[in-house]
Formats: C-alpha cells, structure tokens, sequence
C-alpha cells in the first residue's frame, strides 16, 4: 500500500530539499498537509503535484 502521507522528515529525504525548503514550499501553499496529533503529514497528493509542475518547468525552460 501506498502512503498517502509523509512526514516532514521523510518528505525531505524524498525531495533532497532541506526541512526550511519544505516549510517554504508548504508556507507558500505548494505542498498541503495535515495534521494528527501533533505530527504534521504532506499529502503525497501534493508531493506528486509539486513534482509534476517542476517537470512541466524544466521542460519548458524554466527553473
């Protein structure tokens, strides 16, 4: 099964991003998360979205 959530701690290593890019990202409403408890999960949903945009980008020749 797939996780529909990550940490913030596993979404940096998924990203190779740095935890204050990942903050960034989610301050900047780019990356969506939830929270249980006291954790705070980044949907994979958004993950994937984020992904997807930056691979559109590149591919257009921006950054």
């Amino acid at each position: 099964m797939q996780s529909l959530a990550l940490s913030i701690a596993d979404t940096c290593s998924a990203l190779s991003l740095s935890r204050s890019s990942v903050y960034k990202l989610i301050n900047a409403s780019r990356l969506r998360t939830l929270k249980i408890g006291t954790r705070t999960l980044v949907t994979m949903e958004s993950i994937e979205a984020l992904l997807k945009e930056a691979g559109h980008a590149q591919a257009r020749g921006h950054d």
